[in-house]
């Protein structure tokens, strides 16, 4: 579901400023706050103004905005410095992808040493 903005959606009001946030980054496309249960040292998320629930709700017309959300994930990474030893970006898709706000947005995180696989198999 793509609409400008969902009244019942948290990351629509934070982004509008309704519900108050630790805003690091606003433009007229794009917001990015202190997530509220941080798992690293920085971890900031980046949402579009415009409510889209979910990566499978993207179209060929989102490229320029997710590449922007992307630009300035980077941007916020070198600000808070973080961007010389390394950080994770991290986009989930739907309830089995991790997805539990469902207002599309990156995980910008960093601030200590990360392993891969982010989570352990079993």
């Amino acid at each position: 579901m793509t609409d400008s903005y969902n009244e019942n959606c948290i990351f629509c009001k934070i982004a509008s400023e309704k519900i108050p946030s630790k805003k690091v980054y606003s433009d007229e496309q794009i917001f990015a706050f202190h997530d509220i249960a941080p798992v690293a040292p920085v971890h900031i998320l980046i949402i579009p103004k415009r409510h889209i629930e979910t990566l499978d709700d993207l179209t060929s017309d989102d490229a320029l905005l997710v590449g922007k959300l992307i630009i300035v994930a980077k941007d916020i990474a070198r600000t808070l410095g973080i961007a010389e030893s390394g950080y994770r970006i991290n986009l989930n898709c739907k309830r089995d992808g991790g997805q539990t706000v469902f207002h599309i947005h990156a995980h910008l995180i960093g601030g200590k040493s990360m392993g891969w696989p982010p989570f352990p198999t079993t």
